[in-house]
């Protein structure tokens, strides 16, 4: 199997989406549970021939202020939350800082604002879900 495919099936794992039909998994399945997703991630690191996370340094946010988001990305990130990776693990993962992440899950309405550790630069969308915490 090429490289390109394995990551792109682990990565497909990882977010909670079964690689072949696209469809997310469940919340009972085991490819939700927080220890395997990040097991899949630390693969997706290993495949990749990046550092494992004790040798990993936290990574610089992914470009100046105001960085676009991709769809993609807010897939990934709402994907990773709910699977229950914490904010720092997320930063890590995006390149951004954490300031950055608990804006984008509160703007995709998986954080409630008064859950954010650091000031938000933009207010949050109406119709939110309640405040939810890191595993």
């Amino acid at each position: 199997m090429e490289k390109e495919t394995t990551l792109k099936i682990l990565n497909a794992l990882a977010n909670g989406v079964h690689p072949a039909t696209g469809e997310k998994f469940g919340a009972d399945s085991p490819y939700q549970h927080p220890d395997t997703v990040r097991a899949l991630f630390e693969a997706v690191r290993a495949v990749e021939g990046g550092p494992a996370d004790a040798e990993r340094k936290p990574a610089p946010p992914q470009s100046g202020p105001g960085s676009r988001w991709s769809p993609e990305e807010d897939e990934r990130l709402a994907a990773a939350f709910d699977a229950g990776r914490t904010v720092d693990e997320l930063a890590r993962a995006h390149s951004r800082s954490r300031a950055a992440i608990e804006a984008r899950l509160v703007r995709l309405g998986k954080m409630d604002a008064s859950a954010v550790t650091t000031p938000l630069r933009y207010p949050p969308k109406p119709g939110g879900n309640p405040a939810r915490q890191g595993a």
